[in-house]
């Protein structure tokens, strides 16, 4: 019997469990990631050996190993099952927080920030969402989880100050070990296991087709984007919390600016967000909020030795990169082929991570040579060449995705299928991959009668099928 999915129907209590579970390790590992974030420079600067270079790189080192090793740990999923490969992940990351917690030399912690990256689970969990998840619920999932992150990253830098204050942070790297032994178990424990594994085109990285997404000049813009986005984070807190103690706030108290700072920025890009999406003006609040980058580092540049000027500017930074860290995965998924959405999402990971880790050591280097100003100076221009590169994108295609299932029936049903759904309005690409049992559909919201489709896939695999 023809399984007919009903693409209006909410996730299953088991989906929910497997989406939960898995944005929660994801989640507990970014806040591992990110715990340590506004505070490390701090911490680096009493450490044997240390210098601005190396407090650098010891921010951003994870995002080499990431980088470098996210891929093959997707790949490798394929192969030995996804749970493995994500256990062995976080047992290197909970390695490197040991090894980061025992260090009294920047060196150890550059190893220890490092081997925390090795664990490259990213594409691992992808995959395993896929596996657990129905294709007509698979987009929702990977929103899921990416908001995860972005919880995450909130929750990192404010309360990192704070639990630094109480238990230092060689206390602050137990505690990620700890975090680690807790993603461990839910794995272990929590996260149902797949029935069988397959291949997800939209999910994770088909090696055949990596060129063809990097000769995507709109897909390379985005990844260069997300690449500049992540280097000036991270060069930007190689400085940002020593500024703000010798400005005269106790690193405890750091906090009371990135809570707030934070959580007005996020308010204040919902209009932004509903203004891209909705009224269709995605490349002006796109222009407009790397615009907003560059403005903020070129504060920050002038007026970094003031609390006030380095509290505005910050707030200016974050309500940019906020609005930019939501509308550039959307991009890439509306710019991607339907096919293609898990190769274009695994090198756009890459190319975040890379930056982080650039940053990171770029930072550091500029902060050594030419002070604070020199960092927030690295930043704006590398802010500026990414807005001179958005002004040549093309609008984006207000286009979602849509996965239908096509399993056991024939490949000549499938193709009239895929013809019948063609005919309907807001339907604009259809890609049948018929070994895989799977259609991949971009279709426009505003125009899509749901139900009109539902229709037809009730009535076209019933008839097949009967």
């Amino acid at each position: 019997m023809t399984n007919v999915q009903d693409i209006t129907s909410p996730m299953t209590s088991s989906e929910k469990r497997a989406v939960g579970s898995l944005a929660s390790i994801y989640a507990l590992r970014m806040l591992g990631l990110f715990l340590i974030m506004p505070v490390l420079s701090l911490f680096s600067e009493q450490l044997e050996g240390s210098t601005p270079a190396l407090i650098g790189m010891a921010m951003g080192i994870y995002g080499i190993t990431q980088a470098l090793l996210q891929i093959p740990f997707g790949l490798m999923s394929d192969r030995f099952g996804r749970k493995k490969i994500i256990i062995s992940g976080l047992i290197l990351f909970l390695i490197g927080s040991i090894v980061a917690a025992l260090s009294t030399t920047i060196h150890g912690v550059l190893l220890g920030r490092a081997i925390q990256g090795s664990g490259a689970i990213a594409a691992p969990i992808m995959a395993l969402v896929a596996d657990l998840t129905q294709e007509v619920h698979r987009t929702k999932a990977m929103a899921l989880i990416g908001l995860s992150i972005g919880v995450a990253f909130g929750v990192a830098i404010t309360a990192g100050p704070i639990i630094a204050g109480f238990i230092g942070v060689h206390g602050l790297f137990w505690l990620i070990a700890g975090l680690s032994f807790i993603a461990i178990f839910v794995v272990k424990f929590l996260v149902p296991d797949p029935q069988h594994s397959k291949m997800h085109r939209d999910a994770e990285l088909v090696p055949s087709q990596f060129f063809n997404i990097l000769k995507n000049t709109e897909l390379l813009r985005l990844n260069y984007g997300i690449f500049v986005l992540h280097a000036l984070l991270t060069a930007s807190f190689v400085v940002l919390p020593l500024l703000m103690r010798d400005a005269g706030l106790v690193p405890s108290e750091h906090w009371k600016v990135y809570l707030p700072v934070f959580v007005i920025s996020m308010a204040a890009i919902i209009p932004f967000v509903i203004v891209a999406e909705k009224k269709r003006k995605m490349k002006a609040v796109f222009i407009g909020a790397i615009a907003t980058l560059v403005i903020a580092e070129l504060g920050l540049m002038q007026f970094n030795a003031s609390l006030f000027g380095i509290i505005g500017f910050l707030l200016v930074f974050f309500t940019g990169f906020n609005l930019l860290e939501a509308t550039l995965p959307s991009l890439v998924s509306k710019t991607a082929p339907g096919d293609l959405r898990g190769t274009a999402m695994g090198v756009y990971s890459t190319s975040q991570f890379l930056g982080a880790g650039m940053g990171g050591g770029i930072g550091g280097w500029c902060y050594g040579q030419m002070g604070a100003a020199g960092v927030f100076m690295f930043c704006a221009i590398a802010a500026f060449t990414w807005l001179v590169l958005s002004f040549s994108m093309k609008p984006p295609r207000y286009w979602a995705n849509l996965l239908i299932s096509l399993e056991q029936i024939s490949e000549q049903a499938a193709n009239d299928f895929v013809d019948q759904i063609l005919k309907l309005n807001g339907v604009e690409e259809v890609t049948l991959h018929y070994q895989e049992g799977v259609a991949y559909l971009k279709v426009d919201n505003q125009q899509l009668d749901k139900q009109q489709l539902q229709n037809l896939i009730s009535l076209h695999l019933n008839q097949v099928s009967s």
